[in-house]
This record gives structure tokens, C-alpha cells and sequence, in this order.
């Protein structure tokens, strides 16, 4: 039973962060947007994972970021493996197309990738500050797998709707990511609802910082 509550809650708060996503970017939009190329290959990237896993069976042993292994690679190649098995890997690899695509239509590329290189780098620091200490990599099922950094990333679409919109059920929609992350955490210690917190915190702060940014205005000359 508690299994069962764990993946409800995990995939009802992916629900809520690719609904504020789809709020952000515009429901009506979508078809008018460019190709995502950065979520193609993050998810290029994934998929060509589990085809490794399949042809080679040594490839979680090479490339998770289990501690008690070396390597540096590890911390970035585990993403991309998938060890939820059929149902999980699916799960994982469509949730990263959609998140992907909908946070590079809102965020851009390059910013769409920091933000997932963040997801990958990040949370595993933040536990060992905080004393959380759960493992080193982004994703909070044994080491390996690519919902940690979906859901960080997934988050920033949060803040993303959060502060373009002044309906008061999409504001309310958009905090319930945090909220109800955190409410995981705490009831379950899902790391899914630690790291969408983590996702939404720096998202915030980015924010923050691109709208204090001085902006360059065009030189003018005189003739």
C-alpha cells in the first residue's frame, strides 16, 4: 500500500508541474512553438541509455552513481540509465520529453539545460549541507535513473506560471508544487517532492536575478 501511495503522489505532482508548464508556455500555443531541440536530445540522450542497457548488461555497473564505485562520469551518465523497470524507464522517458519541451519553449535552451544540469548536480549538495545526506546523485531511486532531474526541472515551470499569471487558481496551482514537494518529503521522504522544492527554489532565484539584471540599451551615436 505504502509502494502504491509513494507512485500515486510522485505522478500526481508531475501532473501539477506539466499543467503549470502548459499554463506558462499557453495551452493554445503549442502547435506555433519551434522544434524543441534541446528536450530531443536530453531525451535523444535517455533513450539511447536504456538501448545500452539492453545490448550491454555491465552498463548500470559502468555508468550509475552507486558511492561505493569510482568514477567522476558517473554523477551525469546515471541519469540516463533507467531502473524502474518497463512501466518506470516509459514513465521517465516521457515525462522528460514533455518537461523538457515545455521548460525550453518558456526558459530557452541554454537555460532549459542549466537548469537540468542542475537537477543533476545540485540536490545531492544541498542533502549533504542540509544533512539529507541520501547518495550523491540527482535521483532519489538508487542511484540511477532520470526523474531527479525531470522533476527539478519540471518545478521551474512552477515559478515560471507563478509569476506570469494573476488568476488566483493558476497562482494556486503553481504553489502547490513546492507545497505539496514538500509534503512528500516530510510524509514519505519522496525525493521526487525534495528536488522539485530545490527546482522551484533556484528557478526563484533566477528570476529574481534576471529581472535586476541591467539591461544594455542600444549605443547612439551623433552624426
Amino acid at each position: 500500500m505504502e509502494a502504491i501511495v509513494f507512485n500515486v503522489t510522485t505522478a500526481a505532482l508531475m501532473v501539477v508541474m506539466f499543467n503549470c508548464g502548459l499554463g506558462a508556455v499557453g495551452r493554445d500555443t503549442l502547435r506555433s512553438w519551434p522544434l524543441p531541440w534541446v528536450a530531443i536530445a536530453l531525451t535523444g540522450l535517455a533513450v539511447g541509455g536504456v538501448v545500452l542497457q539492453l545490448v550491454w548488461p555491465g552498463a548500470m555497473d559502468a555508468l550509475d552513481a552507486d558511492p561505493a564505485r569510482s568514477g567522476w562520469w558517473r554523477e551525469f551518465t546515471s541519469v540516463f540509465m533507467q531502473n524502474g523497470g518497463f512501466s518506470g524507464g516509459l514513465w521517465n522517458l516521457v515525462t522528460l520529453a514533455a518537461v523538457a519541451a515545455l521548460a525550453q519553449w518558456y526558459w530557452g535552451g541554454p537555460l532549459t539545460l542549466g537548469f537540468f544540469l542542475a537537477g543533476i548536480v545540485l540536490p545531492g549538495r544541498i542533502d549533504g549541507l542540509l544533512g539529507l545526506d541520501g547518495g550523491p546523485g540527482a535521483d532519489p531511486r538508487n542511484f540511477a535513473g532520470s526523474s531527479g532531474a525531470t522533476y527539478f526541472l519540471g518545478a521551474t515551470l512552477a515559478l515560471a506560471l507563478l509569476t506570469r499569471t494573476r488568476l488566483p487558481k493558476e497562482r494556486a496551482l503553481a504553489a502547490a508544487v513546492p507545497a505539496l514537494g514538500l509534503a512528500m518529503w516530510l510524509a514519505q521522504e519522496n525525493g521526487h517532492g525534495l528536488v522539485a522544492v530545490y527546482g522551484f527554489a533556484l528557478a526563484a532565484a533566477t528570476w529574481v536575478a534576471r529581472r535586476h539584471l541591467p539591461r544594455r540599451t542600444p549605443d547612439r551615436t551623433t552624426a
